[in-house]
C-alpha cells in the first residue's frame, strides 16, 4: 500500500500498521507513511498480533504462517491451486483468506489481477530480450533484427492481458509475433488492435508444436482463474526448439504452463533444460516496485475499504465481486477451482455469510 492508500484508510477511521522500510524499494520513505497517519512497527510479529486485516502482495511465507490468527483476514495474491500444503495450512488455521486473483466481476474481469498482468506482459519481453544475449546463455538474437537480417520470432501462448501486453511490446521491438488463444472473439479483437507484425492464431497442440520450432522467445501467458495452469508445452517439444531459445513462464504463480517450469526468484531467475533457457520468476512485477505498488493500490484500495468499513461478511454480501475472492474461510474451502485442484470438497461461501 502506498502512503496515499494509508491516508485514505485513516480518513475512514482505521489504524494502519506499516512495517519499517516496507515501502523503500517502491520509493516511499517511512516518513511518508507517518505523515499519512500510519504507525510504524519493527516486528512483523507485532503487526500480526494487532492487525485484523493483513494486506500483502505475496501469499503467506513459511516463516509467517504460524503468526496468522484464527479470526484474521488475509487479503493478497494466494495462488492456492499451486500449493496444496498452503491450502491445507490455511484451512487448519481458520482465518478468512481472500485472493486478489479470484476477485471477479460478473463479466469475468479480474480487477485485482489486471494491474500486475499489465506490468508482467511487457516485462516478459524485456526479460526475454535480455536473456537472448549470448552472454546470458541465449541464442544471440536481437528481436528487432537489423537491415538485411530477419527480426526475432516471439511466440505468445495466451491472448489475455499478459499476452496482449507482451505482444504490444514485442511488436514495438519489431519482432515477428505470434499470439495463440482459444477464444475466437478475443482473437478477432486483437486482430483489430494489433500492428501488422502480430499474427493471431487459434491455439492447438499442433500449432504450438509447429511455431515453437521457429521461436526465439516463447512467453507462457495462460490463465484459468483460480485453477492450476494446464501444461501446454511438454518436455518433448524442447527437442524441436532452437538451442538458446528463451522461455518466459508468466503463469508460474499458478503452476506454470511449461512442463519444465520450476519457480525461480529475481536473485536467481534462470536455468537451462536441454539447451533451452527458462525464466520462471514468480511475482515478476516486484522488479519494478514503484510502478507496481501504485498500480496495485489503485485497484485494491476500494475493496480493502469495503472490508475494513463493513467487515468481511457484510462486504461480501453487498459485493459479489469480492465474494468470488473468498478462497479459504473459517476452515472451509470456498473456491471451486482450488477444491478441484486437490480433489477436496467446496463449501459455498454463501453458507458462511
Amino acid at each position: 500500500m502506498t502512503p496515499t492508500g494509508v491516508e485514505v484508510m485513516r480518513q475512514n477511521g482505521h489504524t494502519v500498521l506499516v512495517e519499517v522500510s516496507a515501502g523503500l524499494a517502491s520509493g516511499f520513505e517511512d516518513e511518508l507513511y507517518v505523515q499519512a497517519g500510519g504507525e510504524l512497527l519493527d516486528s512483523p510479529r507485532d503487526i500480526f498480533r494487532r492487525a485484523e486485516l493483513i494486506m500483502r502482495v505475496k501469499e503467506p511465507q513459511p516463516s509467517e504462517r504460524e503468526l496468522i490468527g484464527e479470526d484474521q483476514i488475509w487479503f493478497s495474491y494466494l495462488h492456492l491451486a499451486a500449493s496444496e500444503q498452503l491450502t491445507n495450512m490455511l484451512m487448519k488455521i481458520g482465518s478468512v483468506n481472500i485472493a486478489y486473483e479470484t476477485v471477479q466481476t460478473a463479466r469475468g474481469a479480474l480487477p485485482l489481477l489486471l494491474p500486475m498482468s499489465e506490468v508482467a506482459g511487457p516485462m516478459a519481453i524485456h526479460e526475454g530480450a535480455k536473456y537472448l544475449e549470448t552472454e546470458q546463455g541465449g541464442g544471440g538474437v536481437l528481436l528487432s533484427g537489423v537491415p538485411g537480417v530477419d527480426p526475432g520470432v516471439v511466440l505468445i501462448i495466451g491472448g489475455g492481458v499478459v499476452g496482449a501486453g507482451a505482444a504490444k511490446t514485442a511488436c514495438g521491438y519489431g519482432a515477428k509475433v505470434y499470439v495463440l488463444d482459444i477464444d475466437l472473439d478475443r482473437l478477432r479483437y486483437l486482430t483489430d488492435v494489433m500492428p501488422e507484425n502480430c499474427f493471431l492464431l487459434m491455439s492447438s497442440p499442433a500449432t504450438v508444436r509447429d511455431l515453437i520450432r521457429q521461436a526465439d522467445l516463447v512467453v507462457g501467458a495462460v490463465l484459468e482463474p483460480g485453477s492450476r495452469t494446464p501444461k501446454l508445452v511438454d518436455r518433448k517439444m524442447l527437442d524441436r526448439m532452437k538451442k538458446g531459445t528463451v522461455m518466459v513462464d508468466v503463469s508460474i504463480d499458478q503452476g506454470g504452463c511449461f512442463e519444465t517450469s520450476k519457480e525461480t526468484t529475481h536473485s536467481n531467475p534462470i536455468y537451462m533444460v536441454d539447451g533451452i533457457l527458462h525464466y520462471a520468476v514468480s511475482n515478476m512485477p516486484a522488479a519494478v516496485p514503484k510502478t507496481s505498488s501504485i498500480a496495485l493500490t489503485n485497484s485494491t484500495l476500494p475493496y480493502a475499504l469495503q472490508i475494513a468499513n463493513k467487515g468481511w461478511q457484510k462486504a461480501m454480501r453487498e459485493n459479489a465481486d469480492l465474494k468470488r475472492g473468498a478462497n479459504v474461510v473459517k476452515g472451509e474451502l470456498t473456491h471451486q477451482a482450488v477444491a478441484d485442484a486437490f480433489g477436496l470438497e467446496c463449501t459455498p461461501i454463501d453458507d458462511l455469510l
